[in-house]
């Protein structure tokens, strides 16, 4: 995989602004898990981190000083710092199984909401699965090329989730951006992949990728979900938790636009902090990542996601 790039100009305001996003679930608290071993090939680590206020607004205009980063338990230097809006390389993963059912169409002009989030200097690419997971549409940077491959797609089949996530994992390889993410649109139901949840975790946790899920779930009180479906909501947020993303859950088709505005919001108002770990050694181990803020007079209770750590070289 490349290694981590800091290729943005440090351009940020003095002052705070608060932008006002969609309401939406929040994912659980982030919490450290046994990660697979992540191997990069540069010193510079890069954290991508979004800050929200109570009211689920982002907060911007905080000054690198504000921030303070941590590699398993030691506070490193925060070599490069941007707060400002950077070209996106964006994978999206669109669900196209039977069990999408009516959520389709729903699902289908979500997925064309977050697509008008784009800017000239982004790229996307389109991977649509059911029985089987494909590539639509590989990296382009005119949006109107995936829309039509989605107001093309028809639904029907099984849902091969984990294999989309695998092809879309393997596309962004291609990606000219630094900042790279990957938005799931799903059920979560998967019951037809040939790679495991478990090899998934691996292969996000490789990836200097963001994964954000819209999950389109049932509501709880419904009966004759599959497993599959039950399990979904979980899975979609392990998925996104590792990389410092989010899933975001919709009960009612209706509640996607808010959903698919919100993640493309949130893209466009993160920080991106760079550091070259004090620790040099190529162990191979797994390293923390830990991200404070000093809260700016007049705001408290801020919440701040970014990416969980990273594993160290080996020899």
């Amino acid at each position: 995989m490349p290694p981590p790039r800091a290729g943005y100009s440090v351009i940020f305001s003095t002052w705070l602004v608060i932008v006002a996003g969609a309401c939406a679930a929040q994912t659980p608290a982030q919490t450290e898990e046994s990660a697979p071993r992540f191997k990069i090939d540069s010193t510079l680590v890069l954290i991508p981190a979004s800050v929200t206020d109570p009211l689920n607004r982002f907060v911007l205009g905080l000054q690198r000083t504000q921030f303070h980063l941590y590699e398993d338990g030691v506070e490193q230097t925060i070599a490069h710092f941007s707060g400002e809006d950077a070209p996106l390389s964006v994978g999206l993963v669109f669900d196209t199984s039977g069990s999408m059912g009516d959520k389709f169409r729903t699902s289908g002009e979500a997925a064309l909401d977050f697509l008008k989030t784009m800017n000239a200097q982004d790229e996307a690419f389109l991977v649509e699965f059911s029985d089987h997971a494909q590539l639509t549409s590989g990296f382009t940077s005119n949006m109107e090329e995936i829309e039509q491959k989605l107001m093309a797609i028809q639904p029907g089949g099984l849902t091969a989730l984990l294999d989309a996530a695998q092809l879309a994992l393997q596309e962004m390889k291609k990606a000219k951006n630094a900042r790279k993410a990957i938005v799931i649109i799903s059920d979560g139901g998967d019951n037809n992949s040939k790679y495991s949840a478990s090899e998934i975790q691996d292969l996000v946790r490789e990836a200097d990728v963001q994964v954000y899920a819209m999950g389109v779930f049932e509501p709880v009180l419904s009966f004759g979900l599959s497993k599959e479906e039950v399990s979904g909501p979980r899975l979609l947020s392990q998925l996104a938790e590792q990389t410092g993303g989010r899933a975001f859950s919709a009960t009612d088709p209706s509640d996607l636009p808010s959903v698919a505005s919100r993640i493309g919001v949130e893209l466009r108002n993160q920080y991106v902090l760079a550091y070259s770990p004090k620790n040099q050694a190529k162990d191979g181990k797994y390293r923390k990542v830990e991200l404070k803020v000093n809260e700016p007079p007049g705001l408290a209770n801020l919440k701040v996601h970014w990416r969980l750590g990273y594993y160290a070289p080996s020899k």
